[in-house]
C-alpha cells in the first residue's frame, strides 16, 4: 500500500468508523510507564548540572552533562526502529528503564565529572529508547478513528511530569539534598521493570511476531515524512531557544520567567490535547499553518507570548506526530515514532547550542528574531502538507 493511500484510508477510518474505547488496560500500563520514566528524566534534568557545578566542574561542566544526556537520547532514537525489529517492545522498554534508573545510583556520595557525564549519556540512551517504544505502542494500541485524541491524551501524560518534576527536582535537592533526588529518580525509572508482566510485547498482546519495518532513513523517504520532520524540527529548535534564553534575557524578572515557563508548559498540554480531538474530526494537516502562525504573532508581553508559544507548540506536536503515523503503513509506526522523537530532541538540543553562539555576539533579541525567521521558513512546507491533505478529500 502506498503512503498516500494509507494516509487517505487512515483519515477515513478516523472520521467514519464508530467510536471505540480510547484507553485499554494495556495502554494504561504504557501510560503509567511513560509518566514514571518522564518523572525520572525531568527530576534530574536541572539537578544534574547543579550537581556537576557543585562538584567544581563550573558552568562548562554543567553544560557538558546536559549535552551528553541529549547525545545519548538522539543515539537511541537513531537505532530504536532497528531494535524494535529484533526484540519485543516490552523488553526494550524495560531495558531502557533500567538504563535510566540503575546508573543514577552511581551519583550517590559524590562523583567526578567524567562519571556524571557518563551517567547522563547512559540515562539519555535509556530515555530515548523508552520514548520511541512507548510512542509506537501508544499509536498501535489506540483505535484508529480516535488516534489523534489518544495521542493528545498521551501528550498530557507526557507533559504533566515536566510541570511537576522540573521544579520539584530543584526543590528536593535544595531541601533534602542530591541523595533524595537520586533515589526518587531511580525508583521512578524502574516502574516499567516492576510492571513488566502487564506491558504488551507487541501492539496485540496475543501475538508474538513484530511487524517488519523499513528502518529510520528509508522511512524518512516516504512521501511527506521528511517534510513533517523538518516542520516539527523547526518548532523544537525555536522551543529550545526560547526556553533556554528567556531566563537570560535582560529586563525580564526571574519571577516572570518562572511563571512564563509554567504557563508555556500548561498551554502546550492543553493545545496538544485539543489538537488531537480537532484533528480526528477535521484532519490534522489543517493545524500546521495555524500552529506556526501562533508562534509568529505572539505579543511582546512575556506571559501572553509564552501562552501562545505553548499553545502553538502543543498543536504542532500532535499534528505532526499524527500525520507522520498516518503516512506510514502499520509496519512503519516504529519508524514514524523514532523520526518524530529524533526531530524533537535534535532540534531542542541543537537550537540553543547553535543560536547560543550567535547570541553571544549579537545579543538575545537578535537570536529570538532569527528564531522567528526559522518559523517563516517552515510555513511553505506546512502549506504544502495542508494542500496534499485537501487533495485527498
Amino acid at each position: 500500500m502506498s503512503s498516500v493511500t494509507h494516509l487517505e484510508s487512515g483519515r477515513e477510518t478516523r472520521l467514519a468508523a464508530p467510536r471505540e474505547r480510547l484507553v485499554s488496560a494495556s495502554l494504561a500500563w504504557v501510560f503509567l510507564s511513560s509518566f514514571a520514566t518522564l518523572i525520572s528524566f525531568d527530576l534530574m534534568l536541572s539537578v544534574t548540572p547543579m550537581y556537576a557545578a557543585a562538584a567544581g566542574a563550573g558552568s562548562a561542566g554543567a553544560g557538558l552533562v546536559t549535552g551528553e544526556l541529549m547525545l545519548g537520547t538522539v543515539a537511541a532514537e537513531l537505532v530504536a526502529s532497528m531494535a524494535m525489529r529484533r526484540f519485543r517492545y516490552r523488553t526494550l522498554l524495560v531495558a531502557g528503564a533500567a538504563l535510566m534508573g540503575i546508573p543514577a545510583l552511581a551519583l550517590l556520595g559524590g562523583a567526578p565529572l567524567p562519571v556524571v557525564a557518563a551517567v547522563s549519556a547512559v540515562r539519555g540512551f535509556g530515555f530515548g529508547l523508552c520514548s520511541v517504544v512507548m510512542a509506537t505502542l501508544t499509536a498501535m494500541l489506540l483505535p484508529p478513528q480516535r488516534r489523534g485524541e489518544g495521542l493528545g491524551v498521551y501528550g498530557v501524560v507526557d507533559s504533566l511530569p515536566t510541570v511537576v518534576a522540573l521544579p520539584g527536582g530543584v526543590w528536593l535537592a535544595d531541601r533534602y539534598g542530591f541523595t533524595a533526588v537520586v533515589f526518587l529518580t531511580a525508583a521512578a525509572a524502574l516502574v516499567p521493570v516492576a510492571a513488566f508482566r502487564w506491558l504488551p510485547g507487541t501492539a496485540d498482546p496475543g501475538t508474538t511476531e513484530e511487524p517488519a519495518d523499513a528502518g529510520l532513513f528509508a522511512g524518512l523517504r516516504q512521501a511527506g515524512e521528511m517534510r513533517l520532520a523538518l516542520i516539527f524540527g523547526a518548532t523544537t529548535v525555536a522551543g529550545g531557544v526560547i526556553v533556554s534564553f528567556l531566563p537570560l534575557a535582560a529586563g525580564v524578572p526571574a519571577g516572570t520567567v518562572a511563571l512564563g515557563l509554567l504557563v508555556q508548559a500548561l498551554t502546550a498540554t492543553i493545545g496538544r490535547w485539543w489538537a488531537g480531538r480537532w484533528g480526528d474530526r477535521h484532519g490534522p494537516a489543517g493545524l500546521l499553518v495555524p500552529g506556526l502562525a501562533i508562534w509568529l504573532r505572539s505579543p511582546a508581553a512575556v506571559l501572553a507570548g509564552m501562552a501562545l508559544f505553548g499553545t502553538g507548540f502543543g498543536i504542532i506536536q500532535n499534528a505532526t506526530l499524527t500525520l507522520m503515523i498516518d503516512h506510514m503503513p502499520a509496519s512503519g509506526l516504529g519508524t514514524a515514532s523514532a523520526a518524530w522523537n529524533l526531530a524533537y530532541d535534535a532540534g531542542y538540543g541543537a537550537g540553543p547550542a547553535v543560536l547560543g553562539l550567535f547570541a553571544g555576539h549579537t545579543g538575545y533579541p537578535a537570536a529570538f528574531a532569527l528564531t522567528g525567521l526559522l518559523m517563516l521558513a517552515a510555513l511553505p512546507a506546512a502549506r504544502r502538507e495542508r494542500a496534499a491533505a485537501r487533495a485527498l478529500r
